[in-house]
């Protein structure tokens, strides 16, 4: 039975904020602004400062990995809790760096908390919500990663004025008290929910969802130079310092919180699959103008289009999945896939960055222009899907149902409406 109750209907929407906010918001994008410091503290050299921020990604991927087998075990609803308490160990364990091996260690379990979270919490959470509201109930769950990263850029810069050390344990501090404002609001699974693998896999497989797996591996290759780099490149490559670094991050959190509900209100009015054209575009125009821009006007409104683009694609993604694939099941099935395909380019994207990173001395522009290629790339997977497609007629995708034939996955017309997604 679905939750009908506003209260009912808002608690667990809430806890998925909070933990989209925690494992995401704050345990990946908390740790940007931090970068400066960590090199000037000398806690580590900038070599390393960067590999340990690529754990993260990795940890991401393999939590993605493990979130469903896990929930399996012990449910979504402990899983979710479980995972929240380690992304809080986490922040209280890095207030001490015992060496590159604790630290690397610890970065790597937020990953893994936060892609499991990843996996997990749109399906625990969007079975409750009627039809209608999912477009909405999907954005304010992942405004929360919107929120992590404003919070970020305006909460980190006080509490380093504490100390390095202070920073770490408030920010503990703040992911406990989330944890436990969200702790009695998780809803109980489902069940149906738990379908086998194998009964999910026997069914074909729309080609757009192997379409979307693509794209959404390239938008994550596309969106960590700006994640990972952007106050660094303010601060150190521009030569603005620290401060106006930590300006530009608060207009990234900006743009991160309007993300989820723009795009997703694009997805509603436009249908998902017009909506990532749209974005893609605009994301690889202010990739590359940012590879040019020094003035803090234009570095403040590209952070906010870049800062929409991390957590607004993932409700994005997700309507398309819910376009695609009518069951329940597989969605869930699906939206598992997908994260992986998303945590594996991430994980790999933040490496050769980071690696091309030091080996060019720090050459921040190139970056940038890699990274608008790759979203250029996720653009075009769609264009050379659509000329196969036409140049192989017999080679066509059936119909979801007898009402809606026109909506496959590599037809030219427009996808139905996100708000008409069927319930899960």
């Amino acid at each position: 039975m679905r939750t009908s109750s506003p209260t009912g209907l808002w608690l667990p929407i809430f806890a998925g904020l909070c933990a989209s906010l925690v494992s995401i918001g704050l345990a990946r994008f908390a740790y940007t602004p931090l970068i400066p410091a960590l090199i000037q503290a000398q806690w580590f050299s900038a070599n390393d400062v960067v590999y340990l921020g690529a754990a993260n990604l990795v940890g991401y991927l393999i939590g993605a990995l493990l979130g469903r087998p896990l929930a399996r075990q012990l449910s979504n609803k402990t899983a979710l809790r479980i995972m929240m308490l380690a992304v809080t160990a986490a922040f209280f364990a890095c207030a001490f760096p015992l060496s590159v091996i604790w630290f690397f260690a610890w970065r790597l379990l937020s990953g893994i908390a936060g892609g499991a979270i990843m996996v997990l919490v749109a399906a625990t959470v969007l079975p409750h919500v009627p039809a209608a509201r999912k477009g909405l109930a999907s954005g304010a769950i992942f405004l929360g990663i919107g929120l992590g990263i404003a919070g970020s850029g305006t909460l980190v810069p006080p509490l380093l004025s504490l100390g390095l050390q202070d920073t770490w344990l408030g920010l503990g501090a703040l992911s406990l008290l989330l944890t436990a404002l969200s702790w009695f609001g998780w809803p109980a699974d489902l069940a149906h929910a738990d379908v086998t693998h194998d009964a999910a896999a026997a069914q074909p497989t729309p080609p757009g969802v192997y379409l979307l797996f693509g794209q959404y591996a390239f938008m994550a290759a596309g969106l960590v130079p700006a994640m990972v780099f952007l106050v660094d490149y303010v601060a150190r490559g521009l030569g603005a310092g620290a401060h106006v670094g930590a300006l530009v991050w608060v207009m990234y959190g900006l743009g991160a919180i309007v993300g989820p509900v723009s795009y997703g209100f694009l997805a509603d009015r436009f249908g998902a699959r017009r909506s990532i054209r749209l974005v893609l575009v605009v994301q690889a125009i202010a990739l590359g103008l940012l590879a040019v821009a020094h003035s803090f006007l234009a570095l403040a409104l590209l952070a906010v289009v870049l800062g929409s683009f991390p957590p607004g694609i993932v409700p994005l993604a997700l309507a398309r999945v819910h376009e695609l694939l009518p069951e329940h099941h597989r969605q869930q099935l699906a939206w598992s896939r997908a994260t992986v395909s998303f945590a594996t380019f991430q994980a790999l994207a933040g490496f050769a960055y980071s690696a091309l990173f030091n080996a060019t001395g720090g050459h921040h522009a190139l970056l940038f222009v890699i990274a608008a290629g790759a979203i250029g790339v996720a653009l075009l997977l769609e264009q050379a899907a659509i000329f196969w497609k036409h140049t192989n007629p017999c080679r066509r995708e059936p119909a979801r149902d007898s009402h809606s034939p026109e909506n496959t996955a590599l037809t030219v017309v427009a996808p139905s409406r996100a708000s008409s997604l069927p319930q899960g």
